[in-house]
């Protein structure tokens, strides 16, 4: 192994940045080996695949570069594109489908097909993989590395670091690697994750409800995504769209009939009651749901005589983010400044980084994963330019 890394390339991590990067690596003709601090690869990639694997987003390029927010990685999210990516996976014979918001899936809807062939093509690069290896940080110029046999000291050609976000410690990404490159790390955030709210009792009834049909504004952020009433609070793809500018402190607004003017429920709730309360009322006006009726309860009681604008702009109360190692993902990481263009650090020539690693932000729905894989695949190709030269 010390001949190897002495003449190759060292990968650190086996998530799917890692992976793209050995692949690049691997093609340009280099010796790879990725250390893997889990006893086997991608272990959040996989688990992300049990609800279904989002590779990518279909949609313009404008609007797929928007989402990650003013950013110097677009250029190499410009290389890498959802068709790229389509592309990439279907070369790895996943045949793909895309859903009616433009989320592009694997028609097998999960992770192990695709992540087996694409170890399989990485054996066929010579690319080894190797497990229970964690980094240590360096020493001089060695890359320490305890192993199942005791620290080793390696010197490889090139190094390239992906080594995930600081959320989902049990599948690996705990952010421990901060501590090797002290100075140069911006404080982790959770990013794409629910929020914490004090239910009352009555809510209980309605844990684990989906809430569908709504629109939630957080400040300029706007989304039409479900959400879930869980026990801790809210979580769902429609707030985690909006998170970023929650975590921020903008409040959150809840649209319970977001197809409706707010002239429209007043007009409807103006029409005779009867004996009805005014809670019988609004159900049978609004024939909407119990839980939305609950939130809206749960959040204006007691209601005002015209309820309507409460209805469009219904305020929830949290008390703040999930534990970060409930985040689907994080914020923060390794500062951009703290590398050149080709994501090589600055400070060690011939280290790059790729990944959620990297102090970038963007939504579920492809996002993600495409710049993963697109951080890792520049990685991978710079570390092999700068070889060459």
């Amino acid at each position: 192994m010390g001949d190897l890394l002495g003449e190759g390339v060292l990968v650190i991590g086996g998530g799917p940045a890692g992976l793209m990067a050995a692949e690049a690596l691997g093609a340009a003709g280099h010796a790879v080996t990725v250390a893997e601090a889990r006893p086997s690869p991608a272990r959040k990639f996989l688990m992300a695949g049990k609800s279904g694997l989002n590779l990518t987003k279909a949609e313009g390029m404008d609007a797929f570069l928007t989402a990650y927010g003013a950013t110097p990685l677009h250029p190499l999210l410009r290389a890498f594109e959802p068709d790229a990516v389509q592309e990439w996976a279907r070369g790895l014979g996943q045949p793909l489908f895309t859903g009616s918001t433009g989320r592009v899936f694997p028609v097998a809807m999960k992770a192990s097909p695709l992540l087996r062939a694409w170890l399989a093509r990485l054996d066929g690069l010579g690319v080894q993989i190797r497990r229970r290896w964690r980094w240590q940080g360096w020493e001089g110029e060695a890359v320490l590395m305890e192993t199942p046999d005791g620290v080793r000291r390696l010197t490889p050609r090139a190094t390239v670091l992906a080594c995930g976000g600081a959320s989902w410690s049990r599948l690996g990404s705990d952010g421990a690697w901060a501590a090797h490159l002290p100075g140069q790390v911006a404080p982790f955030q959770p990013a794409n994750m629910g929020f914490i709210v004090d239910w009352s009792p009555h809510m209980q009834r309605h844990i684990g409800t989906p809430v569908k049909g709504i629109a939630l504004r957080v400040g300029s952020a706007v989304s039409r995504g479900e959400i879930v009433i869980t026990r801790a609070g809210i979580e769902g793809g429609g707030i985690y769209e909006v998170s970023r500018a929650m975590r921020e402190g903008a409040p959150l607004l809840l649209d319970l009939l977001p197809d409706w003017t707010q002239d429209a429920i007043s007009a409807r709730l103006a029409r005779p009651r009867g004996k009805a309360s005014l809670a019988n009322h609004l159900r049978k006006s609004l024939k909407w749901t119990p839980e939305k009726q609950a939130l809206l309860m749960e959040s204006a009681r007691p209601l005002p005589d015209d309820p309507a604008p409460l209805i469009k702009a219904l305020p929830v109360r949290h008390q703040g983010p999930l534990p970060m190692d409930q985040a689907i993902s994080t914020a923060g990481g390794l500062r951009l400044d703290a590398l050149d263009e080709n994501l090589m650090l600055k400070d060690r020539p011939g280290t790059f980084a790729a990944g959620e690693m990297l102090d970038w932000e963007a939504p579920t729905g492809g996002y993600l994963m495409t710049a993963c894989l697109a951080t890792g695949l520049h990685a991978g190709r710079a570390a092999a330019a700068w070889l060459d030269r």
